[in-house]
């Protein structure tokens, strides 16, 4: 059989197929691209309908057929409707990663609690979510590998980041906790990702209400040091992969001299961790997507300079936990993901126009809140 040079397969190989949630910005839309490239077939899962049809786009074009899913991992049923939805289209889910992640900004006590408990909702509940379906899925079909993007912020503690800090915390108890029992199940393999700062939109689509923007402290990484992480984690699955060349230095520091550590790192955060540019306070990305800002990378360099102008949210008054769209974050104001809300992104022919899809209808909510007062006013992926 002749070999593909699209993929380095052999013409005939069947695909594998990846379940990527996160995958319309930063580290899973990087993540997704490679695995096109590197020969899998894709279910591509996030919130946002156009950012995942332009990753789908830059997958087809490497040779993949995908799958669009939109979910909200921090919803369990849409996030079951979406691993339903891939392996009808494909049959096997041999891979699922989740990097999706929610970051806030502020001292504790200025985050508002319904941002607080959003960001832990997606980070923490959300990799449940997925973990779970992806190990039933697994234990049905012969094993599978699954990938956890934690946070180097999992293993040590920042001011001023406490929702993400928090969740990631507990995504790595978690992490542990599903590789030992694994351990139980024959041709299950769970790996953590640990990356450090990396250059991807998540600094300034945070919600922040710290009064100014955040950045990545130095040294930063792209995405696509991560993605080839998660890549090799899939070939050969061991129990944390940390990217980032600080990340053992931080840690040590974090575990053996917590006095000097604790003493450090607020003056460290705000000068490295916060930009000198101001900000209003806005929820970002917690509770709805802003597709305008998902992006595979962000403006900054290795040492932490922007190299262009990021987007930013617009303020706003007040998150509504009751309003529109807290029940659009939660699910509550759309039906659960369906075969119909699944695009199939499969490329045709070398001629053929990139597919083009219509995303699902979102209905108006049957009541009109009240908007709640004005509360007192690191990230990876």
């Amino acid at each position: 059989m002749a070999l593909d040079e699209r993929t380095g397969r052999t013409e005939g190989t069947q695909r594998q197929t990846a379940l990527v949630c996160g995958a319309s910005s930063g580290i899973g839309r990087v993540t997704a691209v490679a695995l096109a490239q590197d020969g899998w077939n894709l279910v591509l899962v996030a919130r946002a309908p156009e950012s995942l049809h332009d990753t789908a786009r830059e997958c087809s074009v490497a040779g993949a057929e995908t799958l669009v899913a939109l979910a909200d991992v921090g919803d369990r049923a849409r996030v079951d409707a979406a691993f339903q939805a891939g392996i009808s289209r494909f049959g096997r889910l041999t891979a699922v990663i989740n990097s999706v992640a929610a970051v806030a900004y502020g001292r504790f006590q200025d985050i508002p609690a319904e941002i607080f408990d959003r960001a832990i909702t997606t980070n923490l509940l959300g990799t449940a979510n997925v973990a779970r379906a992806a190990l039933r899925h697994f234990a049905d079909h012969g094993g599978g590998r699954l990938v956890i993007t934690g946070s180097l912020l999992g293993k040590i503690a920042v001011p001023f980041m406490s929702p993400y800090v928090t969740g990631k915390w507990g995504v790595h108890g978690l992490a542990r906790i599903l590789q030992i029992e694994a351990r139980q199940t024959p041709g299950v393999e769970v790996t953590l990702i640990s990356p450090g700062s990396i250059n991807t939109p998540a600094y300034s689509q945070a919600a922040n209400y710290a009064g100014r923007q955040g950045r990545p402290p130095p040294p930063v990484d792209p995405p696509e040091k991560v993605a080839r992480a998660i890549l090799d984690a899939l070939k050969s699955p061991q129990r944390d992969r940390s990217v980032g060349i600080a990340n053992h230095i931080v840690v040590f520091g974090f575990r053996a001299l917590p006095a000097v550590f604790d003493a450090l790192v607020t003056p460290l955060m705000k000068l490295a961790g916060l930009s000198r540019s101001s900000i209003e306070a806005t929820s970002g990305t917690v509770l709805d997507p802003q597709p305008r800002g998902d992006a595979a990378h962000g403006v900054w360099n290795r040492f932490g300079r922007r190299t262009g102008v990021p987007w930013t949210p617009a303020p706003e008054a007040a998150p509504d936990p009751i309003g529109d769209g807290a029940l659009a974050a939660t699910g509550l104001a759309n039906d659960t993901v369906e075969a119909a809300n699944a695009f199939d992104a499969t490329p045709g022919p070398p001629t053929t126009a990139t597919p083009t899809w219509t995303p699902p209808r979102t209905p108006t909510p049957t009541a009109t809140p009240t908007p709640t007062p004005t509360p007192t006013p690191g990230a990876s992926s």
